[in-house]
């Protein structure tokens, strides 16, 4: 079977991150952080924030795949979501959603996401991709339409399907660079943000300080 079409519009490395349990929060403040038009593209109807907290609340890190875009901030400007299909004889397929912060657009975050999951789920053993999303959602559907997939209209709705080739030594050993990539990027995120608010904290101290001086001294 051929390789997939490549559908990067960059040559530009983005890092992506796993996301495990202890993201949930940030999760849950990037979907917050999307307005009506994009909640009602991104879950199919305009999820409110009660809705979107029971969504993040009820993820499954061990059965599903969350894949995140950080940037220096640690704000998640880009999710992913990669859902196994939980009946065993449906094992082998996966369905693909995501979402990308309107400030972030234009990069091509939703297609290397999208990258990304393929990479992971031929890894797993998955040989057919679904994407299910609204038919005016152009930017999902032209992710899709780019990778090879099949797409059926149904009324306001788009399926498409995406058939996967099996893992290669070179599929995996992609992913697993990647990964690691991905983990030093969000390690250095990290330690350049503590120090930031280090000096942030520092200079707030100082003020302070000067502050008191004055009131002091008049």
């Amino acid at each position: 079977m051929t390789e997939l079409p490549q559908v990067s519009t960059s040559q530009v490395v983005v890092p992506i991150r796993s996301l495990g349990p202890s993201h949930r929060e940030r999760i849950a403040i990037h979907l917050m952080a999307l307005d009506p038009h994009d909640r009602y593209l991104r879950f199919g109807y305009a999820a409110n924030d009660e809705q979107i907290t029971r969504y993040v609340a009820g993820l499954d890190f061990d059965r599903d795949d969350i894949f995140g875009i950080y940037n220096r901030n640690l704000e998640l400007l880009a999710v992913a979501h990669l859902a196994f299909a939980e009946d065993a004889k449906l094992e082998s397929c996966a369905e693909f959603g995501v979402s990308v912060l309107k400030k972030a657009r234009g990069r091509g975050f939703g297609a290397r996401l999208f990258e990304r999951a393929v990479m992971h789920a031929r890894n797993e053993g998955v040989d057919m991709m679904f994407i299910h999303a609204l038919t005016e959602n152009t930017a999902m559907l032209k992710i899709a339409r780019n990778s090879g997939a099949s797409l059926e209209r149904v009324g306001s709705e788009t399926d498409a399907f995406l058939r996967l080739p099996p893992a290669t030594l070179d599929s995996r050993m992609s992913e697993i660079v990647e990964e690691q990539i991905a983990l030093t990027d969000y390690r250095l995120k990290v330690q350049a943000k503590n120090f930031w608010d280090f000096l942030q904290n520092v200079g707030e101290v100082r003020r302070g300080v000067r502050e008191g001086r004055h009131k002091s001294g008049s």
